[in-house]
């Protein structure tokens, strides 16, 4: 099937909810860019993450067809900006997208029912947009989602809403602690 019927497939049953939060989301995107050369990428990520994010939420995967395009774009306009610019931040992305790329796909073979393939390709794009603003947006972009992850299975299992068995879904934690590593930056720099 074809790229564009696939999305429209996977967003269709949330497309109020995606509709509504995209707005807020793009907005949240430029004002946290700057605007400077990665504000497109940005944008596309969290256009991205928010079906992304409702999607894994109510059913525990994350689409290709939105992961992959949302990726390949990023990865694009983040090449274009850093070479156009010769901004050195784009060797810092490119490693950062492969940095936690690797080490979701290290715990996914080590444990693919504790973290599935869907939050090994999330990785990329969220690592290659973490780097551009800073090894240490990056670290916390790799440390927040599991203490987020954390703090939530806590409560929930406290709740006896849920037990150490429970499948929980990672995407909206890891796109959660990488919006908030970025806004705690923007907030800092003014």
């Amino acid at each position: 099937m074809p790229l564009l019927p696939r999305l429209r497939d996977e967003i269709a049953p949330y497309r109020r909810t995606v509709a509504v939060g995209t707005i807020p989301a793009v907005f949240w995107a430029v004002w946290v860019s700057g605007p400077g050369p990665a504000t497109a990428a940005t944008v596309v990520l969290a256009a991205a993450s928010v079906p992304l994010f409702v999607i894994d939420l109510r059913t525990h995967r994350l689409p290709d067809a939105i992961t992959l395009p949302s990726t390949a774009l990023v990865l694009l306009l983040l090449a274009s900006a850093g070479l156009v610019t010769g901004d050195p931040a784009l060797w810092r992305s490119l490693l950062g997208g492969i940095v936690l790329g690797g080490a979701y796909l290290l715990l996914h073979v080590v444990n693919p029912a504790g973290l599935g393939f869907g939050d090994v390709k999330l990785a990329v794009p969220l690592g290659l947009v973490s780097a551009w603003y800073g090894w240490p947006v990056l670290w916390g972009t790799v440390i927040l989602p599991f203490f987020l992850g954390g703090i939530v299975g806590l409560v929930l299992i406290v709740a006896r809403r849920a037990t150490r068995r429970t499948a929980i879904a990672f995407g909206p934690f890891m796109i959660a602690g990488a919006a908030i590593v970025l806004t705690g930056v923007r907030i800092a720099n003014g």
